[in-house]
């Protein structure tokens, strides 16, 4: 490949990031590149300004520029439901639909026997802390619809049923082996309005 080895480190960082192979990563450096004042500059400064402001909320793991996040300081939300995601996209997607007022804990994965991640390597103890220490009534287990987030879904219900909190889940309509990210509003609304113990 011809352009140095700048141009080469551009192409690899970017075909790291998902849902780009080596061939999108090539066109969108080379976009960037030709639109390097209105694309390729902001998009640098954005970039570096992100890393430097950004950080997990110590309360429910969204990301943000503040301490608690936007969603944890709101007085409208309801401490006392919370939706368990796996991942902040998931958390993003369950906003987009506005059909839920409570507020949000993110484990930051699922139990994975072949990834090794066990109870530890998430943040499930929080959760169980936070159901104790802030009166929760509702928990929403909002995993991903796949063998990973259903087993996880069964181990915190099991690790909550002690504390007597109502445990329900979301309603069918999101698809078997789906995620959450890729639904649309609609989908998610209804899964969120219609959930069950």
């Amino acid at each position: 490949m011809t352009g140095g080895r700048e141009i080469e480190a551009l192409i690899k960082l970017l075909a790291k990031l998902p849902g780009l192979g080596p061939r999108s990563a090539r066109r969108a450096a080379l976009h960037m590149l030709r639109h390097r004042e209105t694309l390729l500059r902001p998009l640098a400064h954005a970039l570096a300004t992100a890393a430097e402001t950004v950080t997990p909320c110590s309360q429910c793991g969204n990301l943000d520029t503040v301490d608690p996040c936007g969603i944890c300081r709101d007085p409208k939300r309801d401490p006392r439901l919370i939706c368990v995601v796996e991942q902040v996209a998931d958390l993003w997607a369950l906003e987009r639909t506005r059909a839920f007022a409570g507020r949000y804990h993110v484990l930051g994965g699922t139990l994975s026997a072949l990834d090794d991640v066990g109870p530890e390597a998430l943040h499930i103890p929080a959760l169980i802390d936070r159901v104790r220490a802030d009166a929760v009534t509702e928990v929403i287990l909002a995993l991903n619809a796949t063998v990973e987030g259903q087993t996880t879904a069964h181990y915190i219900a099991d690790h909550l049923d002690p504390t007597g909190v109502a445990i329900t889940r979301l309603a069918h309509g999101v698809p078997v082996g789906g995620e959450l990210d890729y639904l649309d509003p609609g989908t998610l609304t209804a899964a969120l309005t219609s959930r069950r113990r």
